[in-house]
């Protein structure tokens, strides 16, 4: 088969495609025949060593993709070969992720795709997708499920709502009953935050934007998922709602984050710092059946008519789609794996 594999953290150029034989699924393991692996930043940074120095003496990276199951170890039922699947946190404590022609993950990381969803879609939910969930469900005035109905009465503030997760917490939010509104820096991505289901967009570079989320609700945004705290701690305070939570999953740009105390006191903020490697099973599990649910919906979509501009490159350029996530482009950057 082919692959994508590094033995040494660095630049894109430690990506190598190279033959390998097919893995072979063990106890309580499918292996998938992977069409779309998806690229997310975790994924570059934990290539160029950022994150952590290297786990395993080769790696075949990315988290996520989708495909169809070939093969079942013991103790999974063979009822699932034939399956097609959207795969989630490959390589975490693992080796062997998503940019490769065949690779095994345990079972319960692979869930159904419904025949009517394309790989692009379930290739495009994994962290984004699940990471949003978690957002969207530590309140403490908030649920712990996401369904419809389930943020009736909400208003939910997604942070950079043209990116892959702030795309994904519109969708959900929306799909969960909230009133969504997203801050955005230009035309380009409001237009893309409307199409994800937005119901107001917010440009944060012009005029007085905590003045124009507090005439959307005047009592205050009850969640905020958040993908630069630094830059965006001021405006977050002055909309956030008594008891609200900013839900933290990334600190685009590395602005320290300075807190006053008794401001928070009186607000009584909840802060969630969050990162799905070390979330816990439970949540993880909670997160893929919610998000589950929803693509079952058809709630998730994606492509530039519904928010998410697609960027694809073929396995051999798995290098230049990391160069691409890393640069920041608008979308989500696919791997197109099978021919």
């Amino acid at each position: 088969m082919k692959a994508i594999v590094y033995r040494a953290t660095g630049e894109p150029d430690v990506l190598q495609f190279v033959d390998r034989d097919p893995p072979v699924p063990g106890p309580g393991e499918v292996r998938v025949r992977v069409a779309v692996s998806g690229v997310n930043p975790t994924d570059w940074k934990t290539r160029s060593g950022a994150t952590n120095p290297l786990q395993f003496p080769e790696v075949t990276p990315h988290l996520d993709g989708a495909g169809v199951i070939d093969a079942v170890g013991d103790g999974v039922e063979r009822g699932r070969i034939g399956q097609r699947v959207w795969l989630f946190m490959a390589t975490a404590g693992r080796p062997t992720g998503t940019a490769a022609e065949v690779t095994v993950v345990p079972a319960d990381r692979a869930v159904p795709l419904p025949d009517g969803v394309s790989f692009d879609v379930g290739a495009s939910l994994g962290v984004p997708a699940l990471t949003a969930h978690r957002a969207l469900t530590v309140a403490e005035d908030g649920p712990r499920r996401l369904r419809p109905g389930a943020l009736d009465g909400k208003v939910v503030l997604a942070a950079g709502g043209a990116g892959a997760v702030g795309h994904a917490a519109i969708q959900l939010a929306r799909w969960a009953g909230a009133t969504v509104i997203s801050t955005i820096s230009g035309p380009e991505k409001a237009r893309l935050a409307t199409a994800a289901g937005a119901h107001h967009v917010i440009n944060y570079r012009e005029g007085d934007p905590a003045a124009s989320i507090r005439g959307i609700a005047p009592g205050g945004v009850d969640m905020i998922a958040e993908v630069a705290l630094g830059a965006n701690l001021a405006l977050d305070l002055a909309v956030l709602a008594t008891r609200g939570t900013i839900a933290t999953y990334a600190n685009d740009g590395g602005r320290p984050v300075e807190l006053d105390v008794r401001q928070n006191m009186m607000l009584n903020t909840r802060f969630q710092f969050l990162v799905l490697y070390t979330v816990g099973t439970e949540a993880l599990a909670a997160a893929a059946d919610d998000v589950a649910a929803a693509v079952r919906d058809g709630a998730l979509p994606v492509g530039e008519e519904h928010g998410l501009p697609l960027v694809r490159f073929p396995l051999e350029r798995t290098a230049d789609a990391h160069l691409a996530v890393e640069r920041g482009t608008v979308g989500k950057v696919l791997v197109d794996v099978a021919s």
